[in-house]
Order: C-alpha cells, then structure tokens, then sequence
C-alpha cells in the first residue's frame, strides 16, 4: 500500500508543476527553468513546431536567448537571431566560431565531409570543390542536366496529373526531381525517381529519416540520444538503417565508377563531366592511396548529394505555396517570364544560360523572399574555440554551443519592417528596377562569410529553370483544407507534404 501513496503523490507533484508550468507560460511565455531538468521540458513540449517555437523566444528575448539545459556538464546553449551576432560569429570572428566536436558527434553520418571539416581540412574541401563546380564542363554539364530532367522528367509527371484531374504532393515530386538531378550531377547515374508510377526508392527516402534523427540530436539531452544509439531504439534505430542503405547506395556508385574509368580513360573527355569523375581525375593526377580515397569519396559525395537535393526541393516547395496563395504575385512573375521567353522561343530551346536568367529580376526577387521566409536550412549550428563576448553582451565560454536561427531571422520586424510575415518580392528590388543587395548577415539563406554555400548559383539555375517552365505552362491551387506549416527536420520541408491540384495554361 505504501507504493501507491508514493505514486499518488509523484502525480500530485507533477499535476502541481504542470498547472505551475501552464500558468507561468501564459504570463511571462517564456520557458521555465526547473530544477535539474533546467528548460528542457518546455523545449520538448514544443518540439513538433521547434522552429516557429524558436522564432516566438527570438521575438520576446530580444534576439537571443539563453537556454539553460539539465544539470549535466556542456547542456547549455545560446540561440540567436542578432545580425550583428551572426555578422560577429559568422564573419568577423570567424576563426573563433568552428563546428565543434558536439556538431562532429551530432553529424557524426557526413564523416570528414565540408560540412563537418573546421581549419585546414575544411580550406582544402571548399577549395577542391569551388575550382570543380567552377569547370566549365561542369557548368555546361549542369544547365544540360537540369533542363533535360525538367522536359523528360517533371512535365511530363505534370502532363498526367492535370490531364487525369488528380491532385498530388508536389514537395514530393521535387524531392524526386531533385535527387534524380544531384545523383546525375555528383555521380553521373540518374536513379529515375522522377515518374508517372512514383516508384518507391528506398535510398531516397532514407534520407529523409537522417534529417528528422539529427534534428531530434538537437533536441535531445546528449547522453539520452546516445543511450538510444546504444540501444538501437527509435530515431537512431531508423538513422542506423538509413545510414546503412545509403552507404551501400554510395559506395557502389563509387566502385561502378571506378570500374568504369580503369577501363575507358576517355571518360574524362567528355562534355558529360559529374563531379565524382572529376574528383576521381584529380586523386590519380595526385596519386591519393586507394584505401584513403575510398573514405574521402564516399564523405564527399554524402555530403554533396545531401546538399543538393534537399534544399532545392524544399525552397521549390516553399516558392510554389507562396506564388500559388498570392496570386497577384503570380502574374507579376508570369508577366515577366512571358516577356523575356516567349512561347515559340521556350518551346525551340535545349535550355537556358546564366546571362539570360539573370534578365528575370522579379523572379530571382520572389525566389529571395521566399527563401527569406523559409530557408532550406533553418539553423546554423556552432562552437566558440575561446571566450568571447558577443555584440549583444552576452557571454560565450569555450566550447558553448550557439544557434543561430536563419528562420526566424526573417522574420524579425527590426531586420525586415512590419510586413516582414508577408510575401513581398518587391521588398528586393530598387526603383531603378534593379535587384537590392542585402548583406549575407541578414538574408542568411546560403549562410554567410567564408562559409557561403559553394552552391548558391547552381541552385538558383535549378530553382529558375523549374519555375519558368512549371509558371508558364500549368496552374497550381492547394488543396483545400490542406494545412502547411514547417516540419521537424534539419532541411526545412514542409510537413505533410504540398497537395495541389494542376490544370493546364493556355499559352499565347
């Protein structure tokens, strides 16, 4: 009997500290700290909508919060919005901001990659991979390959849903559209994710489940995450399995390749150069030992493959929902594109070069604002080498770790004005007609400093190719009652997918 009045009295405690916990949330709504668990209940209760839960703490804090985590050694950490502490952190102090080893541990998956590399390793990468997607094989290789997928690809997918009257998720049709364009870029092999059928690739959607996992890592008190690796239970049995199918994916592409090469050397002649064949060319002009360049090839591409694919398809899925709810927006940006390309000339073409994209200022404008309010990658995770004391005051010791929320930086009224929650590609463009240069420290979509995504342009081709054929040709209504919001992942996607209906536009 004693056992239940022990129980009967843990649940009173814990009744007490949630109507304690309800009540200090609705006066001050911000997070409580408790003992020994410090904030981390208030954190995992709004898990499910962490970054729009992040954006509401910038918004009372000021910009920067201190979370204050259990009673466990290196459990705090500094979330921040600031562009003077992202400026501070990303750019005048940069050799003081690194990964860190709890970033290293946390993307343990990317192995040696750029994204994991700080100092000299990561000099090398960014370096190695700038003069490969700078080739211009490489560059002609890319506007081929987009094109060619958009035409083969994603129009004829389009075709069969507006001509059957079917609504579909087009989020997952740009994953789809974009891991068949980054397999063809990185390892020359299209996996043809992209069909009618929507067939069930299990490579791909293992990618998914490593991207929900690591942002759960975030989340999760170190020792917790660990305890479940340990265990093979939930997030991290799922990221286990995933990694495991995405090593064998990898590899394999490698060593077909490899294999390929050893027996026809005029491979690295022709005009269809990925980047996998270019850096296999570069380690045998170098002599690289097979068992090290095994390991640096399989992180490599990793990391470039995830890249690639998720955040374009995720700031298409977030561009489409935005221009297909402002319809004003829509016409402006279908106006454009129609007096620059007309239908004749669209229709004649094998594809479209920088010079001429770079004539649709109100599109390149829309895709900005959209990626301002929902950056693909919406947390930027780092470690102070050595003390230092932000722009803000506030104090970061050796090895703390900082957040800075690239989502809810564009939502900041003292960054974007007032009308910052609303779509408005004119915001980026001046009177004269002429796109606004904001600093990297603001519009942190590609990151900011000597870590500016490598492949800002090469995503930006891809993202304008899409639209200009998906705008011209076809209209696009969400479906109703469908709800979006941001889901809980380190790529912001969106959760439940994007449900649209798609009916033909008649041209000309």
């Amino acid at each position: 009997m004693a056992i239940v009045g022990y129980i009967g009295t843990l649940l009173a405690i814990l009744c007490f500290l949630f109507i304690f916990h309800r009540s200090r949330s609705r006066n001050s709504r911000i997070l409580t700290t408790w003992p020994i668990v410090g904030m981390l209940p208030g954190l995992l209760c709004n898990a499910w909508h962490i970054h729009d839960f992040i954006t509401q703490l910038m918004k009372q804090s000021g910009g920067s919060f201190e979370f204050k985590g259990p009673c466990f050694p290196d459990m705090d950490f500094l979330v921040t919005c600031d562009p003077k502490n992202v400026n501070h952190i990303l750019n005048r102090s940069f050799a003081n901001y690194q990964k860190g080893s709890e970033f290293k541990e946390i993307f343990e998956i990317l192995g040696d990659g750029i994204f994991n590399s700080d100092s000299d390793a990561w000099k090398f990468q960014r370096k190695l991979m700038q003069s490969l997607m700078k080739n211009t094989k490489f560059e002609l290789f890319l506007a081929k390959t987009v094109w060619k997928k958009v035409m083969k690809g994603l129009v004829p997918v389009l075709d069969h849903f507006s001509g059957h009257g079917l609504e579909v998720d087009m989020q997952d049709l740009f994953q789809r559209f974009t891991f068949d364009n980054i397999c063809s870029l990185v390892l020359g092999f299209d996996p043809s994710c992209l069909s009618v059928e929507f067939p069930k690739v299990v490579h791909a959607e293992a990618f998914e489940a490593v991207e929900e996992a690591l942002l759960y890592r975030h989340i999760l008190p170190t020792w917790f995450w660990k305890l479940q690796k340990w265990l093979q239970i939930g997030e991290e049995q799922r990221l286990k399995r995933a990694w495991d199918t995405l090593d064998s994916f990898i590899c394999q592409c490698i060593y077909t390749k490899q294999e390929n090469l050893s027996t026809s050397k005029t491979l690295l002649e022709e005009e269809e150069w990925d980047l996998l064949t270019a850096l296999l060319a570069e380690e045998e002009d170098q002599n690289v030992p097979r068992s090290k360049s095994d390991k640096f090839l399989r992180d490599t591409i990793f990391n470039l493959i995830i890249a690639g694919r998720d955040t374009v398809s995720a700031g298409l899925s977030w561009f489409l929902w935005l221009v297909a709810t402002n319809p004003l927006e829509e016409t402006k940006i279908l106006e454009e594109i129609e007096s620059n390309f007309p239908e004749k000339e669209v229709e004649k073409r094998r594809c479209f070069n920088s010079q001429e994209l770079n004539k649709l200022v109100y599109l390149h404008a829309a895709l900005c604002e959209a990626l301002r309010m929902y950056p693909s990658v919406p947390i930027n995770h780092k470690a102070a080498v050595e003390a230092d004391t932000l722009p803000t005051g506030h104090r970061v010791h050796p090895s703390t770790r900082v957040l800075i929320s690239f989502y809810a930086m564009g939502r900041m009224e003292e960054i974007w004005g007032e009308d910052c929650s609303e779509f408005k590609p004119g915001r980026w463009i001046t009177e004269k007609g002429s796109i606004i240069h904001v600093p990297s420290y603001k519009f942190t979509a590609f990151n900011s400093g000597p870590r500016t995504c490598l492949g800002k342009d090469m995503s930006l081709i891809q993202m304008k190719i899409v639209a200009i054929i998906l705008l011209r040709n076809y209209r696009f209504r969400v479906v109703e009652n469908h709800s979006v919001s941001p889901g809980g992942s380190v790529i912001l996607h969106i959760h439940g997918g994007l449900k649209v209906r798609i009916t033909k536009r008649c041209v000309g």
